[in-house]
């Protein structure tokens, strides 16, 4: 098979769009389609065909990728595709879907005859945008031919965690992954939240852990976004984060875990997303512990 592919992406939100760029930089043919059209437009300018339907996008496609908000949103959107979609046509489902959801996709693809790819991406916005995401990946060996070039012009590096998607290893540990990155978004958000409420200066709390253990880039990016009110446009938005909270709390109940640091995760999105916070980085947590009738914690 030609590196040079047929990609259809079907989802282009700040994942989708970034990914549909790269594949087009790479060389490929790509046809994208997004529910909300506006969304998907700007990438004809970046020389992608932009389609009305998902059916339309995945006609004559050699590789199926879809990055849409959920599980179900998915598999609503594989069906609408389904009369176009040939059998043996490759199918990588980059959706943070959750462990359950994987299952019903992997059912669909084996009904109409595709090869199902588990291959959700670690990375927000910039490695997004810079083709520099991990990629996790769970497929067969044979076919992975059709769904290299794809990783390979999204991602700096690709993990492969088994040779059967439908089992969901990939998503598996996207899921553990992201349990980390959500807990300490949140735990950025309420240092600094105690700062304030404490009167004390976050440069100090920032001179304290100065190159040691307790230090890390992510704490201190999430954090300059929150001080320099830099929330907008979202690497990755609150709404998705509250999703995939929940989403990993269903995990741990499935296998009798109690996740408490992830509810309250989950919890803490969603009470920030009510306050019509659910568009801006996911830093935007930060809000969460404060009454909104209260002063303006911006200031």
């Amino acid at each position: 098979m030609t590196d040079k592919l047929t990609v259809s992406v079907l989802g282009t939100g700040i994942m989708g769009a970034a990914m549909a760029r790269n594949l087009v930089r790479a060389g490929h043919t790509v046809r994208a389609w997004n529910r909300s059209r506006d969304k998907a437009e700007p990438l004809a300018a970046d020389g992608a065909l932009v389609v009305g339907t998902p059916a339309e996008a995945v006609e004559g496609a050699d590789v199926v990728l879809t990055m849409l908000y959920d599980g179900p949103a998915a598999l609503d959107v594989m069906r609408q595709a389904a009369p176009s979609l040939r059998a043996g046509t490759t199918w990588v489902q980059s959706t943070t879907a959750g462990i359950e959801a994987i299952g019903e996709l992997a059912d669909f693809a084996r009904e109409k005859g595709l090869v199902f790819y588990d291959a959700p991406v670690l990375g927000t916005r910039q490695p997004a945008e810079a083709g520099q995401l991990l990629v996790l990946a769970a497929g067969p060996v044979d076919g992975r031919e059709a769904v290299t070039p794809v990783f390979e012009a999204v991602g700096a590096r690709t993990v492969w965690t088994g040779e059967d998607g439908a089992a969901g290893s990939a998503t598996r540990l996207k899921l553990v992954a992201n349990s980390w990155v959500l807990a300490v978004t949140n735990a950025t958000g309420e240092v600094l939240a105690l700062a304030k409420a404490l009167d004390v200066e976050p440069q100090s709390f920032f001179d304290a852990i100065a190159g040691g253990p307790l230090d890390m880039g992510y704490l201190r990016a999430k954090a300059g976004l929150i001080l320099n009110d830099q929330l907008s446009p979202a690497a990755f938005a609150v709404g998705t984060a509250a999703k995939d909270a929940r989403l990993i709390v269903e995990a741990g109940e499935r296998h009798g875990l109690r996740l408490d640091v992830a509810a309250a995760s989950a919890e803490r999105f969603a009470r920030a997303a009510s306050q019509g916070h659910a568009d801006e980085d996911m830093a935007a947590a930060y809000f969460a512990s404060f009454d909104e009738k209260g002063p303006n914690t911006r200031d």
